[in-house]
């Protein structure tokens, strides 16, 4: 399908506000709410288009992971998919022609990592290795907020469409109560009060008290996933950088900045800066490594690792694979 500057609009405003209504929207474009309802059913159909109520890692202290798992080639999938269906995952990912998973988890302070990461992990059939870094600093993509693509609103419309701050009691926190409006949120972060009450068992009111609070606190965020293919960006890569420790804040700062990044953060491990790419083809890929990273002091050495297969995204499965378990 083709995108057009109203579509691109819509989309940058679901950004902003992930649960802006119909018309909220359309007062700020210039147009009706019919128009806004129309085009953005036609987006979720015709480019993937989903808004997603996450929690924020960030805000609740949780440790975050990124894991890359080698495999043999006929099991990558099975494994993926496995991991995909686990709670504590964000997103995963097949790589490096499909015999490589990335993947990220996401570990309340409580939670009990070395159950993943060192037993159940190394235990799985056709797996050939494991490593595991750990994300201390963010710079671009999640909760930290939009990439550099997200400009088709004029900074007055992004104002007007910015939620009103507001302060919820206590600090952020979610209780095992809070499981099935999370879940729920994952699927479709605008699902009416009347869907979230069903989902939950509770009432509307305290569904909408609930949000209240999980979004005034910084417990909540959303986000808005998008098919890049539709956007015209055909080449998306999974960067490893080795950084001089000196230079890491400048390097992820530096590249928090560029267009093409979508995701960065520094890690701990061999390599100690993780970012996501996107380009329209391997053509464009080629120009930001030789002339954008390239440029930038510090850099010593990066590894290219292509996104064959999104599994999932946005704590939402997206695709199915043979079952194997982890």
């Amino acid at each position: 399908m083709e995108i057009d500057a109203l579509d691109r609009q819509i989309i940058h405003a679901l950004r902003v506000n992930g649960r802006a209504g119909y018309r909220e929207i359309g007062a700020v474009l210039g147009v009706s709410d019919q128009t806004v309802a129309r085009r953005y059913r036609r987006l979720r159909e015709g480019a993937g288009v989903r808004v997603a109520g996450l929690p924020n890692p960030i805000a609740l202290g949780y440790e975050m992971w990124l894991l890359r798992l080698r495999t043999t080639p006929d099991a990558a999938g099975a494994i993926a998919a496995a991991l995909a269906r686990r709670s504590d995952t964000g997103w995963v990912s097949l790589t490096s022609g499909g015999t490589e998973i990335a993947a990220n988890v996401q570990l309340p302070a409580t939670a009990d990592r070395d159950a993943l990461l060192l037993d159940r992990l190394p235990r799985t059939p056709r797996l050939i290795s494991v490593s595991a870094h750990c994300m201390i600093h963010h710079f671009a993509g999640g909760a930290v907020g939009a990439d550099q693509r997200d400009n088709s609103l004029t900074p007055a419309q992004i104002a007007a469409l910015t939620p009103a701050p507001h302060t919820a009691p206590g600090p952020p926190r979610l209780t095992d109560d809070d499981r099935p409006l999370l879940a729920a949120l994952a699927h479709d972060g605008r699902l009416g009060f009347p869907e979230l009450a069903a989902a939950t068992g509770w009432a509307e009111t305290t569904v909408r008290r609930r949000l209240h609070d999980l979004t005034g606190s910084g417990a909540l965020f959303y986000d808005v996933d998008v098919d890049p293919d539709v956007l015209g960006f055909r080449a998306r890569v999974l960067l490893w950088l080795s950084v001089a420790p000196s230079r890491v804040a400048a390097v992820g700062a530096a590249i928090a900045g560029h267009e093409e990044i979508v995701f960065a953060a520094a890690t701990t491990g061999p390599t100690n800066l993780v970012a996501t790419v996107v380009c329209h083809d391997m053509t464009g890929l080629y120009t930001y490594l030789t002339e954008k990273i390239g440029a930038l002091d510090g850099v010593d050495r990066v590894e290219t690792a292509p996104l064959v297969r999104h599994i999932k995204q946005s704590g939402a499965v997206t695709t199915s694979a043979p079952p194997h378990r982890t």
